[in-house]
């Protein structure tokens, strides 16, 4: 069809290729916080709940970092924010060294909230960054992919953890010494992917495309923006369903590995492995949400993966061994599309607001610094009944995408 939209152009096709390895990067980061989750229970001798708080730091910095990210991308613009998000994501890894040697769960807690205070920046920067490389109407498609290489990145993260850190448990339990060498090569990695972008030529008047046309079904729609941002209910409920999203995330990732040894009985390097193919269910729900989202909707689409991973919660409770440890994996599937969907819909409409709403909704990650706790307590006990308490945030999201045209339209 002559008038449908294109994916992206030509010319954007190198700045997509940096962007999309920023999803990569910060995908491995957080993911590699499960493994450390377990492993600071092995070496430091903490409780599940107390491991918990790995997340909260994780999850914690962005809720403090997204306003200023949002403020600095503002005044200096999508390139400056990327290499200030990778500048942080790398000194936070340089930290572990120090960490290490003292072996201070607490000073972990500090690497890894300045660690993560760089991947709110490069949240911040990179969603409406890629939202921005192309047509409006296929935003949604070109955040979703890129949020596809962000499930590669969290494929990584508990692979190289397993083999690097759970594995080598057993030649040195005490110690932190593969901690702290594995931070070193990935302060090394992130240090040279910043020096590398900062000769990435970034055109000075790019535009993000919600400014211009924010409608996704109906082309040549210009809406009239006279509403304040927190004045778009559909804006408002977006961050609401991205901090109960984040949540869900947060305290599902923390525990996988305490499920798979403790209802299915497996060593934790198997159970971390096990993880990473979880998150390689991600990557491939990602993929296939951003082909559906040629044929449904994407707040339909939406609604239907939160009603399965309610239904997948369900059975991980109920502790019947491989199936419920399956589905277990399937929530994996079922959360592919709801970050960067519940992104993407919360910034449509606002306009000149855009780059703010953006700052907003990455703040809405904080969620996940609350759940792993609150699970961690009822884990101590059952670690299986802990997922029950997901299913509050997927009731929350499917509410959110069930009423989202109407909310819009207000």
């Amino acid at each position: 069809m002559e008038n449908e939209p294109q994916f992206t152009e030509k010319r954007y096709y190198i700045i997509i290729a940096f962007v999309t390895s920023l999803f990569l990067l910060w995908g491995v980061a957080m993911t590699m916080g499960d493994v450390l989750n377990k492993h600071f229970q092995n070496v430091l001798h903490i409780s599940k709940s107390r491991s918990g708080l790995v997340q909260f730091s994780i999850f914690g910095a962005y809720g403090v970092m997204g306003i200023p990210a949002g403020l600095f991308m503002k005044r200096f613009g999508y390139k400056r924010g990327v290499q200030l998000g990778l500048l942080l994501y790398a000194c936070g890894a340089f930290l572990f060294v120090p960490a290490s040697d003292a072996e201070s769960f607490n000073f972990f807690r500090i690497a890894l909230f300045i660690l993560a205070c760089g991947l709110a920046t490069l949240e911040t920067v990179a969603h409406p960054f890629m939202a921005s490389l192309g047509d409006q109407r296929t935003s949604d498609q070109r955040i979703n992919f890129a949020q596809a290489f962000n499930g590669v990145g969290g494929i990584i993260g508990p692979l190289i953890g397993s083999y690097f850190i759970l594995r080598a448990e057993a030649g040195h339990s005490q110690d932190l010494i593969a901690v702290k060498h594995l931070y070193i090569a990935i302060g090394i990695i992130i240090a040279l992917v910043g020096i590398s972008f900062s000769f990435l030529k970034v055109p000075a008047n790019l535009t993000d495309p919600h400014t211009v046309a924010t409608d996704t079904y109906a082309v040549g729609k210009t809406p009239q923006v006279t509403k304040k941002l927190f004045q778009h209910k559909h804006f408002v409920f977006a961050v609401i369903a991205q901090l109960f999203n984040v949540a869900a995330q947060g305290g599902t990732w923390a525990f996988f590995i305490n499920y798979g040894h403790e209802i299915v009985h497996l060593t934790d390097e198997k159970a971390a492995y096990y993880f990473s193919f979880s998150l390689f269910m991600m990557m491939i729900g990602r993929f296939a949400g951003t082909l559906l989202m040629r044929y449904i909707a994407p707040n339909r689409l939406l609604a239907i993966f939160a009603l399965g991973n309610i239904i997948m919660c369900i059975i991980v409770s109920q502790a019947f061994g491989w199936v419920s440890f399956a589905a277990l994996i399937m929530i994996n599937f079922f959360f592919s599309i709801m970050f960067p969907t519940i992104f993407s819909l919360g910034l449509k409409d606002l306009g000149p607001n855009t780059q703010q709403g953006s700052s907003f909704i990455v703040m809405g990650v904080v969620g996940g610094a609350l759940f792993p706790p609150l699970m961690g307590l009822i884990a101590n006990k059952n670690v299986a009944t802990s997922y029950l308490l997901p299913i509050i945030c997927y009731a929350v999201i499917f509410a959110f995408a069930y009423s989202y045209n109407s909310f819009r339209k207000r």
